[in-house]
């Protein structure tokens, strides 16, 4: 009987897709990578007589981002595998990166309360010529955040990240020609080749416009995704956060004076209260944090757009309005997560000359 818990909330439509995953195995490792000898993928072998647990949890994703379509998981993975060699994703653990460069965009921290591991990205503040000047090195670089954050995903006991997008300082139109070129490369390697890896992603230190974009594409959202989006204001950060990860947890850049006083100081020494005001005011703060736990609990905000809905808006602002709108279906992925972004078949308001002009050249505008 199986002790894996992730494999005992496999629906039966779930279970008999994998059985024929697996067995399309040796099919998938010759057609991408010339060999049908089990191949580890994420410490995990590709074997379809392998009787390791972790390979159903793991099939499983490539299978839920195709909607259990075997077919088309069949051919993801098979992708995968090609990327994987041609991109020399399985040395990339060991190359090195300048860290006083790399350091400040993002790392690995710890886990939240479930053992998750947590993956933290910053947008403001950045040197885009350091960071971006080399979009290759940013790429890999980038890639190799996730693969260390995918190593401390067992399959076991969790099968998932949390990813933590930090804005403070961001700007909508700041970027560069090779910020958004990179940006736009790691969406489709995330989107391509790490299916069904987010737990939640929590969006801190949101600008103002962040809000006014998310209105505008909230309604192409996939209700599973926008369910894992978490929005926290300023003033409730560290309360939204420690619902889910521990204050321990998390890096000093989030925790407030004092916390930070207690975690650098290996024996905190006590201090007599100076005045009744200073009793008030710390009251009055404990009291405003006891307060946003409690109205976060009872809802989560919404999620403002990432860079990737950035693009999506800008691309949108190029096309002319007499145009006629297709069908477009899109992905965009940042780390981990799936934004399906679809455009309702519908047709344009043209103008009468360009109705004419239409019919005349026997065109589609």
């Amino acid at each position: 009987m199986t002790e894996n818990k992730f494999v005992k909330a496999f629906t039966k439509d779930e279970a008999d897709a994998i059985s024929t995953l697996k067995a399309s195995l040796p099919d998938v490792l010759k057609s991408a990578l010339e060999s049908e000898e089990p191949y580890p993928l994420w410490g995990v072998v590709l074997d379809k007589d392998s009787q390791d647990e972790r390979l159903d949890v793991l099939l499983v994703k490539f299978l839920r981002a195709r909607d259990l379509n075997v077919e088309a998981a069949v051919k993801m993975l098979t992708d995968t595998l090609k990327w994987r060699k041609e991109f020399k994703t399985d040395e990339i653990l060991s190359e090195s990166f300048d860290e006083a460069v790399f350091g400040k965009v993002g790392y690995m921290h710890k886990t939240d309360k479930e053992g998750r591991p947590v993956c933290y990205n910053f947008y403001g503040d950045l040197d885009q010529d350091k960071v971006f000047g080399d979009i290759n090195t940013f790429i890999r670089w980038r890639v190799q955040l996730m693969e260390k954050g995918v190593k401390l995903v067992d399959l076991v006991e969790v099968d998932s990240m949390i990813q933590i997008h930090d804005y403070k300082g961001a700007s909508m139109f700041g970027r560069t020609a090779n910020a958004k070129a990179a940006t736009k490369e790691i969406i489709k390697i995330m989107q391509d080749n790490y299916p069904e890896f987010l737990a939640t992603k929590y969006f801190v230190n949101v600008p103002w416009w962040g809000s006014k974009i998310f209105k505008l594409i909230r309604p192409l959202l996939p209700e599973a995704t926008f369910k894992k989006f978490v929005v926290c204001s300023n003033d409730e950060l560290l309360a939204t956060l420690t619902l889910s990860i521990d204050q321990a947890n998390l890096p000093e850049i989030y925790l407030p004076p004092k916390a930070k006083a207690i975690e650098t100081s290996s024996a905190p020494e006590e201090r007599p209260v100076e005045n009744k005001e200073e009793v008030d005011e710390t009251k009055e703060e404990d009291n405003k944090q006891q307060e946003n736990v409690q109205k976060i609990e009872k809802e989560v905000s919404p999620a403002p757009a990432t860079e990737e809905i950035i693009e999506v808006i800008e691309e949108t602002k190029k096309k002319p309005e007499t145009a006629e709108i297709k069908q477009d279906k899109r992905v965009a992925q940042d780390d981990d997560e799936i934004i399906e972004i679809g455009a309702v078949e519908e047709e344009a308001k043209v103008s009468k000359k360009t109705e004419n002009d239409a019919t005349t050249n026997g065109a589609e505008q």
